[in-house]
């Protein structure tokens, strides 16, 4: 990829993120050229994205966004990219909107033909990335529980919102999810989607004991393989910045595409969404 268009990038990205998040939801409505989803109070997917890149949003349509999540009892969220117009912003902020986070994306152009086998030399020995057969409902649990176990507290239970949109995510047909094993345990687990040649790289965990070993290098190639094998073009990675799995992206040849942001309008009676 020699002439890198972020703007494109960032346009398959968010596309990818909504439509993503439709597919999981319990309620989801168009957004302009984007989209809001619903999955449950306290689910990741409670979010609208994706717009703001074919044509402007109107004031009806960010009103429209509003009594969507706050007639379902959460926060309204928008999730943009630097490439957001600056009418989409003010309007945004006219209605009460802050930044809660930024959120980094990252990318990784694919070659028919590469050989990424060079990629994951130094994961220990044993090592093994298998994945995960949809159809096998115990296969699917562990890996929902070994994939979700970074994303709440250590020692805690996985609440049971999560757990159900886990396991929802895990059956669906457009996602492939992997399972890292070494000396019979599950110690690691992540997912991917494959779609108009992007290859979306999600939800990886790696257990606390098991961590800085190399699993999630190998995760992480196991679905760029993935990607391969289904045609993409380009593989995509969402991270929070400065964390483990930005740099074990960016040592496997990731580059930042850019920062998204996560706003909120946070209100009385609205349940927050993680």
């Amino acid at each position: 990829m020699n002439d890198v268009n972020l703007v494109e990038i960032a346009r398959r990205f968010e596309c990818k993120q909504a439509t993503s998040a439709v597919a999981l939801s319990t309620a989801s409505a168009p957004l302009a050229d984007g989209w809001m989803a619903f999955g449950g109070v306290g689910s990741y997917i409670n979010k609208s994205c994706g717009y703001g890149f074919e044509r402007d949003v109107t004031d009806a349509e960010l009103d429209a966004l509003v009594d969507f999540f706050a007639s379902r009892g959460v926060e309204p969220k928008a999730e943009l990219s630097p490439f957001a117009p600056q009418a989409l912003l003010k309007g945004l902020a006219a209605r009460g909107f802050v930044l809660r986070e930024f959120e980094t994306v990252l990318y990784r152009p694919l070659q028919a033909g590469e050989d990424l086998s060079k990629l994951a030399r130094g994961a220990p020995a044993g090592l093994r990335v298998e994945r995960v057969d949809p159809s096998d409902d115990a296969a699917v649990r562990r890996f929902v529980e070994v994939a979700g176990s970074g994303f709440v507290p250590e020692g805690e239970s996985m609440p049971a919102v999560f757990l159900e949109m886990g396991l929802k995510a895990a059956r669906n047909p457009a996602s492939d999810s992997y399972v890292a094993w070494l000396d019979g345990v599950a110690v690691g687990a992540g997912s991917c989607e494959v779609s108009d040649g992007l290859t979306s790289l999600f939800g990886t965990s790696v257990l606390p004991a098991y961590r800085r070993l190399g699993v999630q290098q190998a995760l992480i190639v196991a679905r760029l393989a993935r990607g391969l094998e289904k045609g993409s073009d380009l593989a995509a990675i969402m991270s929070s910045p400065g964390i483990p799995t930005e740099r074990n992206a960016m040592r496997l040849g990731f580059l930042m595409a850019y920062s998204r942001a996560v706003l909120v309008k946070p209100g009385a009676g609205l349940e927050p969404s993680p």
